[in-house]
């Protein structure tokens, strides 16, 4: 019975820390909910709004609100010092005070997270004193700095599409940090990453010449992202690794047809620059914040899960179901915008939140399904 009492205190302790993180991804998922809400309510459907910020916030809070908090969330679990924490709390009440009408609070405290995001990984740069700076931090951090951007142009009240190319640097940019981390640990050629940061150094030129040039500053950020795609489909791990099975298998289906749409993206962005016509702006937009990066979000939640709440998250057939419904989802609302097609693009649109909320319900469905039971060995204390 005492080995039983400090092994169940042990693992109260163990679990203490991911308890204590809890409010945060609470606060990412009323950001998304909202988000979500406010998508269909775009999208035309006789929906009540409980409030029009949800709408007219759509885009911030999917990628700041919900995305933001997690990615701030999970770079201070990596620094692992309490004060970073404060990044994704930000992040989290900003997201939730914009989703209630309260953007002018919103605002600066969504900005205020990126800027602290920003000190995080700086607090990580530090810890290699007298060597150089990882080049995937370096890059992950050139994603805070353009949420920051993106955050004081918000907050002059800057139209949505000038917000565009800026968030989409800080979502990209920080995926492309992360697999070039993976692809150094995979024994990548230091001269093959030049390809990557170069093709990311793109992206990020084209957010800043948009401030001035709009339409030029997309298409060279779109030639980044076809740069970047180009790079990922011939460098990244994936291509490997989906020749296994299970969640190595899994995870790599998810990236690889998320590279697809990111080059997709990359083509749209490069034709037609920043789009006049409503229904190539929404292909522009969801090719590469639907497509890409939430087939990013699929494939990477079984690997951050774990490690940042505690919380298993085991490979299962079943979260197959939710990404090629995502997949099929974007195919349709991009057919659907290019062909004008109203009826097509709102069809698209809910089977994409479908998507996204079928996937919470797998991911829950897995963890279940794939539980020992109480009698089985494994569970016994070693």
């Amino acid at each position: 019975m005492t080995v039983g009492r400090h092994a169940t205190a042990a693992r109260t302790s163990t679990r203490s820390p991911a308890v204590r993180r809890l409010p945060l991804p609470a606060l990412a998922a009323l950001s998304l909910v909202a988000g979500l809400w406010g998508g269909l309510v775009l999208l035309g459907l006789q929906v009540p709004a409980p409030r029009p910020s949800v709408a007219q916030h759509h885009g911030t809070l999917m990628t700041l609100g919900f995305l933001g908090t997690l990615i701030s969330l999970e770079r201070a679990v990596a620094l692992g010092r309490p004060w970073g924490y404060a990044a994704p709390a930000l992040a989290g009440l900003g997201g939730v005070a914009t989703a209630v009408g309260l953007a002018w609070i919103g605002r600066p405290l969504l900005t205020a997270a990126a800027g602290w995001l920003v000190g995080v990984y700086v607090a990580l740069i530090g810890r290699r004193p007298g060597r150089r700076p990882r080049r995937d931090i370096l890059l992950q951090t050139s994603g805070a700095v353009a949420w920051y951007v993106a955050g004081t142009l918000w907050i002059r009240d800057a139209p949505t599409g000038d917000l565009v190319p800026w968030l989409t640097a800080f979502l990209v940019l920080t995926i492309a940090g992360e697999r070039l981390e993976l692809a150094h640990v995979a024994f990548l050629r230091r001269r093959a990453g030049d390809g990557l940061i170069a093709a990311c150094a793109l992206i990020g030129a084209g957010a800043a010449v948009s401030v001035a040039t709009p339409d030029a500053g997309w298409r060279l950020a779109g030639l980044g992202m076809l740069a970047l795609a180009a790079w990922l489909a011939v460098y990244d791990i994936a291509r490997r690794t989906v020749r296994g099975t299970g969640l190595p298998r899994y995870a790599a289906a998810c990236l690889l047809t998320g590279y697809a749409w990111l080059a997709v993206a990359g083509t749209l962005w490069t034709i037609v620059g920043r789009p006049e016509d409503q229904g190539a702006y929404d292909a522009a937009l969801h090719s590469v914040f639907l497509g890409f990066v939430i087939s990013m979000v699929f494939g990477h939640a079984p690997v951050i899960l774990p490690g940042v709440l505690r919380v298993r998250l085991p490979y299962h057939p079943l979260l197959y179901g939710p990404l090629a419904l995502l997949h099929a989802a974007v195919l349709i609302r991009v057919t659907g915008d290019l062909a004008d097609a109203g009826a097509v693009r709102a069809a698209g649109g809910v089977l994409g939140e479908v998507a996204l909320m079928g996937f919470a319900c797998c991911a829950v469905a897995a963890s279940r399904l794939s539980r020992p039971s109480p009698a089985d060995p494994r569970m016994e204390p070693g």
